[in-house]
């Protein structure tokens, strides 16, 4: 089993994202899962130009090179990929979507209609040996505000982004509240030491069955604390930091 992680967080190995990767992918480590973790920001990756080259002259490949071959060969040998960002005016990192634009390599050229009907990239017999099995998805992400419904246009892109590369999306990870999981307060240290231990729990059931319990699920969702109590909290933080600089 061999899962790779794309952190498209700005504040790579220091922020909130990756400490949410680290434990999901701990988990996984520890079912014997071999597991990889690339900090985007880390890495040389141009805007795609929609030259077509990768459609017209090579199939799947990018007539740009950057890093960007390093980590295709790598999501290509993967079982399992997790894309993970923070939350960015209701979408991902702008350094997620230039990533996610590079990725059309990987999709097949051809349009027809899927089983509903709709038009799509849709394979052709003998594309899809050419490039192999599509691994499976796992989106994780966090965000400032506390409420679940702040992912709802994440979690359609992700969704509609995976039927164009003929795979799924097998678990969705969102945190509100994701100031609390940076470690600020000291007084709710027990409370995100008992998440992390949610989250490498459910990287152990992504590694063994792709698929989150229902049961984990639940809890991922929970709030961290009451909504109220970390809004009132952040505003705090805010005007504290505001009247230093005052």
């Amino acid at each position: 089993m061999k899962i790779t992680a794309f952190n498209g967080s700005p504040g790579g190995k220091d922020s909130v994202t990756n400490k949410m990767v680290q434990e999901i992918l701990a988990g996984a480590a520890e079912t014997g899962a071999e597991t990889t973790n690339f900090f985007l920001a880390e890495k040389e990756i141009h805007y795609c130009t929609a030259c077509t080259h990768c459609f017209e002259v090579q199939l799947g490949k990018c007539a740009i090179e950057d890093d960007m071959e390093e980590l295709l060969h790598h999501y290509r040998q993967s079982d399992l990929v997790l894309f993970a960002t923070p939350l960015y005016v209701d979408n991902v990192s702008g350094i997620m979507k230039v990533f996610f634009d590079r990725c059309l390599s990987l999709g097949a050229p051809y349009v027809g209609k899927d089983e509903n009907g709709e038009y799509r990239h849709v394979d052709k017999p003998g594309f899809s040996d050419a490039y192999g099995k599509m691994p499976k998805w796992v989106a994780v992400s966090n965000a400032a505000f506390p409420e679940q419904s702040h992912f709802q246009v994440l979690s359609l892109l992700f969704r509609r982004m995976a039927r164009n590369f003929h795979t799924e999306v097998i678990g969705e990870i969102y945190r509100g509240e994701g100031g609390i999981v940076r470690g600020v307060a000291p007084e709710l240290d027990p409370i995100v030491e008992t998440y992390k231990k949610l989250l490498r729990r459910a990287g152990k059931e992504l590694a063994t069955s792709f698929a989150l319990s229902e049961e984990t699920k639940q809890e991922l969702e929970k709030p961290l604390i009451p909504y109220d109590a970390y809004v009132a909290g952040w505003n705090g933080m805010i005007d504290e930091t505001l009247q230093k600089k005052i």
